[in-house]
């Protein structure tokens, strides 16, 4: 893609579908309008329209960026780069149908994985147009699917476009949906533990009803925010030790006192819903289940705050989160529990969703607000943090979905009574998401300080024979072996463990799991998901895979094997020491620590 205009033009159903979301343009001298610092102003629109143009043609074609790019001013090689950066566009002609088929961890070490084997046997090669019929299927991370053992995402374009997960997915399930048919989806089947707080709406509400919302006690929290005035919100927060539950553990209402104290205006406030951590699935299930909690929370921290406007960064493979959340935020603004004065208390907050296109960096803070306003979604470098210069160079806090929760409860309940769950230093319930082989896979409330034992026999205990490893925290976590798993799950019972809660995944294997098969899995996973931007972890996540390939592989002598070993913790360290972001810093930590805890690469070919 040149920096400048090529003579490619857009066809009338990509030129609908732009401006279906930006607008009709008014004509000028034969060429699309255009208004400078306006347009330009408008970056941001950039990744929905991608999505108009994706949803509506099934690909983005040179034509289609041209006239979105004149649209909204930005030079046609800054949008490629975009829409290149992404999984889930295509910048090369693609079917109406495409079939994600999810060959993670978690699904590619049960049934996922024989479905994707089943595909490439019935349907050919992944990437091929199957048979001339209209469609092909890829393989796929993690769709936060967990739960189900396979998952699968159907996406079809056109007028009347739509994505539709399929979970169990099977090739006779997937077979009826590529014909027409409503795509089966199991709702998922939430355990919530014997208490629970974050989940004890979930089941007994109806998540599109703003009045079933309210019959529960909705937005009680919220009224009770303005009674204390913000300051008594960060108060409370802060006093009650909240940590932020993504996976850095930031003390919450320091955050949040930190941007009110902001005097530049305005503020924003983000709410990262972009869980792509493999095996991750607790954000997707407050979002569909529960939405109206996500809104009030969100306005409960920009009260605090002092944020005028505030985004919801949902992963791009959760349709039915966007759904509803949208129509969440429609029926608040509607009642005015959002907008230009919320509730009657002169609070001026609204929200907007986003969606993401298939980029597990982006659940990274700083490359999050460089995709939003449209730019690719690469970290950035800190200092400064984003409660000085975030989103759009504003103070801006932000937090996922489960942190922003549990504001409600220490709103209504006070501080010390949300302290009087879970451990001194990990204050409340965790939410953790079990999958692989136990009996009950799904989503589970707990009080910090649980141990993995208990919690793994709260889910049915281990399907099989006996517990091989534990997967703590996702593909940026630590495996765990069965010797540790009476461990705390708490922050403080990880740190001693030297493991790491990350987002709250709890990955199981049975004695006949391939755990070379996982290992090499995380590898990829992190080769495909680098950006690329900084040198350490682009060229070391590519490194680290082409190592424990040769590994694998069988026949080395025990010196070059010990050699590969070494090279192998000397490119993790340089990942932590000098990579951008967590991304790199984290992408060996699975990986070391199962070479250090299970003799997989004992010099025999994989079994």
């Amino acid at each position: 893609m040149d920096l400048h205009f090529t003579d490619a033009v857009a066809t009338d159903e990509e030129r609908a579908a732009v401006d279906e979301l930006l607008g009709r343009p008014e004509p000028r001298a034969g060429h699309v309008a255009r208004s400078g610092h306006a347009a330009r102003g408008r970056r941001h629109m950039l990744l929905p329209a991608l999505h108009a143009l994706s949803r509506r043609i099934g690909w983005i074609s040179q034509g289609g960026l041209n006239y979105l790019c004149r649209r909204l001013d930005v030079p046609p090689a800054d949008a490629y780069g975009v829409a290149s950066f992404y999984a889930l566009f295509s910048t090369t002609p693609r079917p109406a149908k495409t079939l994600h088929v999810c060959d993670d961890v978690v699904c590619g070490a049960g049934a996922g994985g024989r479905l994707a084997a089943e595909l490439e046997q019935r349907a050919g090669a992944a990437g091929e147009d199957v048979r001339g019929e209209g469609w092909t299927w890829l393989r796929s991370p993690c769709l936060g699917l967990c739960e189900h053992g396979s998952a699968a995402l159907l996406t079809v374009a056109g007028a009347r476009a739509g994505e539709y997960p399929i979970a169990p997915a099977t090739f006779s399930n997937i077979s009826e949906a590529l014909a027409g048919k409503n795509p089966s989806f199991a709702r998922n089947a939430t355990f919530g533990g014997e208490k629970p707080r974050l989940l004890r709406r979930i089941g007994r509400l109806d998540p599109e009803s703003l009045d079933s919302y309210l019959e529960a006690g909705g937005f009680a929290a919220l009224r009770r925010a303005f009674e204390l005035g913000p300051s008594g919100v960060i108060q409370a927060v802060s006093d009650s030790k909240l940590l932020g539950r993504g996976g850095a553990a930031f003390p919450t209402g320091r955050k949040w006192e930190a941007v009110a104290k902001e005097p530049e205006r305005p503020h924003f406030l983000v709410c990262n819903a972009d869980e792509s951590e493999p095996g991750t699935f607790k954000d997707r299930i407050l979002m569909e289940e529960d939405p109206f909690v996500i809104v009030e929370a969100m306005t409960i921290a920009a009260f605090a705050g002092g944020c005028e406007h505030g985004y919801v960064y949902v992963r791009g493979e959760y349709p039915l989160a966007e759904s509803r959340l949208s129509a969440a935020i429609g029926q608040a603004r509607a009642k005015a529990m959002l907008g230009d004065d919320v509730m009657g208390q002169g609070l001026h907050f609204d929200i907007e969703v986003r969606r993401g296109a298939g980029a597990y960096i982006c659940g990274e803070e700083t490359a999050l607000f460089n995709s939003i306003e449209g730019y690719r979604g690469e970290p950035r470098n800190k200092p400064p943090f984003p409660v000085q210069r975030g989103l759009f160079g504003k103070p801006t806090i932000v937090n996922n979905v489960e942190t922003l929760v549990n504001a409600l409860d220490i709103v209504l309940e006070g501080a010390q009574a949300f302290r009087s769950f879970g451990t001194p230093e990990s204050s409340g319930t965790r939410l953790f998401c079990v999958s692989g082989d136990v009996a009950r896979p799904g989503l589970y409330e707990a009080e910090f300080g649980i141990t993995l034992r208990r919690l793994i026999e709260s889910a049915g205990g281990v399907r099989g024979r006996s517990v091989q490893a534990v997967l703590l925290g996702g593909a940026a976590g630590t495996f765990l072996k069965p010797d540790e798993l009476d461990m705390s799950l708490s922050f403080e019972g990880a740190r001693a463990a030297h493991a790491t809660l990350g987002s709250g995944v709890v990955v199981v294997f049975n004695e006949s799991a391939d755990l070379r098969k996982a290992v090499l899995r995380i590898a990829k996973f992190f080769r495909d998901e680098s950006c690329g931007q900084c040198v350490p972890c682009r060229v070391g996540t590519v490194r680290q895979e082409e190592l424990l390939h040769r590994l694998a592989a069988g026949g080395t002598p025990s010196s070059a094997r010990d050699g590969a070993l070494g090279l192998l913790g000397e490119i993790g360290q340089v990942m932590r020491d000098a990579s951008i972001c967590g991304l790199g810093q984290t992408a060996s930590s699975a990986v070391e620590s199962a070479l250090a805890k299970f003799a997989l690469f004992d010099g025999t070919a994989r079994r």
